[in-house]
């Protein structure tokens, strides 16, 4: 029964963060990590290696979904990938610097605002709207965003997803769909990343657990995807904030457990 056990549990964790990636361009990390930790009792550094790993797959087809149905800014998201990438690493080393703070529900807190705001206040920009930036201050945006992003990430050690989503649509001005392609784009090469210098330092995973998670997050973030980019603005809209705000509720009752 055991094996059952584990496969209810990878599908679950699948499922939540296959969604959480299609709709909205959250990492894989915020869902299944607490599960895998807290059901299967699992080393935490290495349920992040799975998470992230699970997340590559899943991001880059999500962001191959939005692309092929033009809702996606390469140009802007490499731009704003390089600086996420290397002010990680600098928030990371400051981080180090600085005693502990209580920063555990950060990404928690965020991911269920983040969906209420969805609801409440949907993004309705148009990628007519979009277009009336000018590409030089396009880049310079993402370029700075991306150091936000980074340092915050690097600095807190979660909330990349949620973090670039809500930039996305609030700073840069990004209508929903071209926001999620661009922040899933984004999130398979940080993922990437991440994977493999967690399995570099903490050796390979389990790998039942570690295939069954990829298959089944990558599952849902097609699923979720396709939904996503038919869907009217309005609806997305909503469904995002759904996803969010129940991800958001699932992963607090989680982390109580532990």
């Amino acid at each position: 029964m055991e094996w059952l056990f584990i496969i209810a549990v990878t599908f679950f964790a699948g499922m939540g963060a296959g969604l959480g990636t299609g709709f909205a361009g959250m990492s894989a990390a915020a869902v299944i990590s607490p599960m895998l930790i807290t059901f299967l009792d699992m080393d935490p550094y290495m349920a992040v290696g799975i998470a992230l790993s699970s997340d590559v797959l899943a991001s880059a087809v999500s962001a191959y979904t939005y692309g092929k149905n033009k809702n996606l800014d390469v140009k802007n998201g490499l731009l704003m990938m390089i600086s996420v990438l290397s002010f990680t690493v600098v928030g990371s080393y400051i981080a180090s610097l600085v005693p502990p703070a209580t920063m555990g529900n950060f990404s928690v807190l965020m991911t269920f605002l983040l969906g209420i705001k969805f609801i409440v206040r949907p993004v309705m920009t148009t990628k007519e709207s979009m277009q009336g930036v000018s590409a030089k201050k396009r880049a310079v945006q993402s370029i700075l965003c991306g150091v936000l992003i980074g340092f915050i990430c690097g600095f807190i050690g979660a909330g990349g997803g949620m973090m670039m989503l809500l930039i996305l649509t609030t700073v840069l001005g990004y209508e929903l769909k071209t926001a999620v392609g661009t922040s899933v784009f984004i999130m398979a090469f940080t993922a990437f990343t991440g994977a493999v210098s967690h399995f570099a330092i903490g050796g390979a995973p389990d790998w039942l657990i570690w295939s069954l998670c990829v298959v089944f997050t990558l599952l849902w973030a097609r699923i979720a995807a396709v939904f996503a980019n038919k869907a009217t603005p309005k609806t997305l809209n909503r469904a995002t904030g759904i996803v969010l705000v129940i991800l958001g509720l699932v992963i607090f009752l989680f982390s109580q457990v532990r």
